[in-house]
């Protein structure tokens, strides 16, 4: 249990996938215009983080590793498709985004509206194939270890949009130069918060 806790508070603190990888900036820029959509799309990539990663695990540990699919038969002990591992990454999050897409377009029209493409565009988030490629490189040995750290990448995501389009909201009413209005400022603020987070990294866990 100890172990899991460990896993979800270093995905969301220490090793976020925005402040300590930059991975997923393109959504985090082009969405964080306000707290409304920025929780939409945030909840969205963790339902995708939450479901992706556990299922890649699966799919990694069962039949891409090398001798994985000897559980069908011993003469298969020798095969080793571990070079596949992207575009089967990859078709299992995109089939998720697009369940993703149409449950919200269902049930929240206004959302799926205001997401625009961006929505779709979680398919080839960096972030969310970033938790899987991490999932796959840091070997971890149970699907319990895989599901909690894919939550916790999501909410880490999660937490970081939130902030910027929080801070971004009051900016509107702040007096900033024009040059750096806009994508400037967030970039900076980006940095910024990512630096706080380095912080972190501080706790022994």
């Amino acid at each position: 249990m100890e172990n899991l806790i460990n896993i979800f508070v270093r995905s969301i603190f220490i090793d976020n996938m925005i402040f300590a990888y930059f991975l997923g900036m393109c959504s985090y820029l082009a969405v964080s215009k306000t707290v409304k959509t920025s929780t939409g799309l945030g909840i969205a990539v963790i339902f995708v983080m939450l479901i992706t990663v556990p299922v890649n695990y699966l799919l990694n540990r069962f039949v891409l590793l090398p001798g994985a699919l000897q559980w069908l038969d011993e003469s298969f002990a020798s095969l080793d498709l571990s070079f596949l591992s992207f575009i089967m990454f990859i078709a299992v999050i995109a089939s998720i985004v697009q369940l993703v897409e149409m449950v919200v377009e269902k049930y929240s029209p206004a959302l799926y509206n205001s997401l625009g493409i961006f929505l779709p565009l979680i398919a080839v988030n960096c972030a969310i194939m970033g938790g899987s490629l991490f999932m796959q490189q840091r070997e971890y040995e149970t699907l319990g270890e895989a599901t909690v750290f894919g939550l916790g990448s999501g909410v880490g995501w999660f937490l970081a949009i939130i902030s910027i389009a929080a801070i971004r909201e009051r900016l509107k009413y702040s007096d900033i130069p024009k040059p750096l209005r806009g994508l400037g400022i967030s970039f900076i603020l980006t940095g910024l918060m990512g630096i706080a987070f380095m912080t972190f990294m501080g706790i022994k866990l």
